[in-house]
């Protein structure tokens, strides 16, 4: 399957396949081309197997429009909206590796609703670590 053409919707990035349907994923899995002016992302390249923007260094494979998962999971939602967290240490304090929970972040490996909980877990204490806080 080709992309023969793009356009973006909000948190969206949608492509018109060569089959004739529209594929679609989320703008979470691109942080540049989500911040990207319309003019920057206007300005891209579409090569035999993805769309290149080179001004952004941002590339997004055909491949990915078919992915079952366009949208991201909450927890998945949850890390790409919060980049301030830092996974490395956060993966440490929930008993984690920091590896493994990079790819449950990035939609390479799924994880188990236990794994899922043990994740919520953390969040929900470090949220209250956060609350805590007095000056």
């Amino acid at each position: 399957m080709k992309i023969s053409r793009i356009w973006f919707d909000g948190e969206w990035l949608y492509g018109l396949g060569d089959d004739g349907r529209t594929y679609h994923q989320s703008l979470l899995w691109y942080k540049d081309l989500a911040n990207a002016s319309d003019e920057e992302r206007q300005e891209y390249e579409i090569s035999t197997i993805g769309i290149h923007w080179p001004k952004l260094d941002v590339d997004v494979s055909f491949e990915s429009f078919t992915y079952d998962e366009a949208e991201p999971s909450e927890m998945q939602r949850f890390f790409l909206t919060h980049p301030e967290i830092n996974v490395g240490r956060f993966a440490e304090k929930a008993g984690i590796n920091a590896g493994l929970l990079r790819n449950y972040i990035n939609g390479f490996k799924k994880p188990s609703q236990e794994r899922e909980q043990q994740i919520l877990q953390q969040i929900h204490q470090l949220g209250k670590e956060f609350a805590a806080a007095t000056f």
